[in-house]
């Protein structure tokens, strides 16, 4: 892949997800960000562009480092991947961490302040993402779905809401919405680094939340970066 500074983002990614450990180490946000050049994402960070994109192509020919395709699938697979995976992830993790974040309030709550906004923040995205979710399971994701049988057909479909693109845009406005609670939540936790007198349950708390913010980022990116722009074009198609 050829990469300069003009290269976008969440193209980069698109094509291939290991080059999205770079962005992660140097704090770029490729998913909810995903539209800007390297040059305007490195300027904003004051990052060294070619040194940036030396990284990039390092581990781009890495071949320890698999990469799966995404953006070779089928719209309507990708869908039923990230409904499957992505989504069934934030409804069983949610309910796994939430009962940590209250346990730790309550014992390290006097001593750690910030733990009270942590719990606020993240019941409020776990809420936000439920109501999101069914919202792409109900509307988009199916239309999707029809969009790509009925071009397989040779027919045309009804579109109930004009273009895919007006759900396109509420859906990635929410993904901003997201993305900035969980910059909130890792600056909180001091990049989820638990503090000297953190407990078992502290620790393991902070790694869940890692982790839950780490595949929200694939999940956003998956959708903003590949699904909905290839939707877009399809559309066009149709």
């Amino acid at each position: 892949m050829q990469i300069n500074e003009q290269s976008i983002i969440g193209e980069i990614v698109a094509k291939d997800y290991r080059s999205a450990s770079v962005f992660k180490d140097n704090g770029i946000d490729f998913c909810c960000n995903g539209n800007r050049s390297i040059a305007d994402a490195c300027n904003a960070k004051s990052i060294n562009t070619q040194n940036l994109i030396n990284d990039l192509q390092q581990v781009m020919v890495d071949e320890s480092v698999g990469a799966i395709d995404f953006n070779a699938w089928s719209l309507d697979l990708l869908a039923d991947y990230i409904e499957k995976k992505h989504h069934r992830y934030v409804k069983n993790k949610s309910q796994e961490i939430l009962p940590y974040l209250q346990k730790i309030v309550k014992v390290h709550g006097d001593r750690h302040p910030e733990l009270l906004a942590i719990e606020q923040l993240f019941i409020a995205s776990v809420h936000e993402l439920n109501e999101h979710m069914q919202k792409e399971e109900q509307v988009l994701f199916p239309h999707i779905r029809n969009m790509v049988e009925a071009q397989q057909e040779g027919r045309k479909i009804a579109i109930p809401f004009g273009t895919v693109q007006n759900p396109i845009a509420m859906m990635m406005q929410e993904h901003d919405v997201e993305g900035r609670r969980f910059e909130k939540i890792s600056a909180l936790t001091n990049d989820y680094t638990a503090p000297s007198d953190a407990c078992n349950t502290y620790r393991i708390t902070f790694a869940l939340l890692k982790e839950f913010e780490q595949d929200l980022h694939l999940h956003i990116h998956l959708e903003n970066n590949i699904l909905f722009p290839k939707s877009i074009e399809a559309e066009k198609l149709s």
